[in-house]
């Protein structure tokens, strides 16, 4: 790499902490995922909400959100059925704003496998928090009675704990793979009577 190549790549270092700073970010991970790289971006994301002036309970659930956020890449990725150099690949991002805190997952996934995934969002965004602890209780017997049957279980529990509807995308790259973001909402204490 020669000096001016260096330069150039160092000068974008600014604009992206500016960025970051006006995106409110508090954490942003893209690239491979793997089990010991969760367990670091958890860490590293439980030192920065610690480090908020925020009621237990708020950091409790985005705490929680951000583990099942972290879960549905690795399984959705692991879903697909041919072992490429993408499935691990993902990007995962935490933020705060006036309101609350917004955490955006996204990652590939194979295109057979999002009707049943959009399928699972539609019924979790269609329910109250009666409804979703319903689902919830109804999907944990179904797991006790048949093997791996909890699919969509995660995606029923960042929609309780957030408080607030999922919201999704899935952009075609190829015929076979498609990226699917994933984002929801968690609301601060003093705000959740708005």
């Amino acid at each position: 790499m020669n000096k001016s190549s260096s330069n150039s790549k160092l000068s974008h270092v600014m604009t992206l902490h500016k960025d970051l700073s006006q995106q409110k970010i508090m954490l942003a991970f893209e690239g491979g995922f793997t089990q010991n790289l969760t367990k670091n971006i958890l860490s590293l994301a439980e030192n920065r909400l610690n480090q908020e002036k925020e009621h237990i309970s708020v950091k409790k659930k985005v705490f929680n959100v951000m583990v099942e956020c972290l879960q549905n890449i690795s399984k959705h990725a692991g879903g697909v059925s041919k072992p490429e150099d993408w499935l691990n690949e993902g990007v995962f991002i935490i933020g705060r704003d006036d309101y609350g805190y917004f955490l955006i997952s996204g990652n590939f996934i194979g295109n057979e496998n999002i009707e049943e995934l959009e399928a699972k969002i539609t019924e979790v965004n269609k329910l109250d928090k009666n409804g979703l602890r319903e689902l919830y209780m109804n999907k944990l017997v179904e797991g006790e009675l048949k093997a791996n049957s909890t699919a969509g279980l995660g995606l029923i529990d960042i929609a309780r704990k957030s408080g607030n509807k999922l919201i999704y995308k899935f952009e075609k790259i190829d015929d076979s793979r498609s990226f699917y973001s994933l984002s929801t909402y968690v609301v601060h204490t003093s705000n959740e009577s708005q």
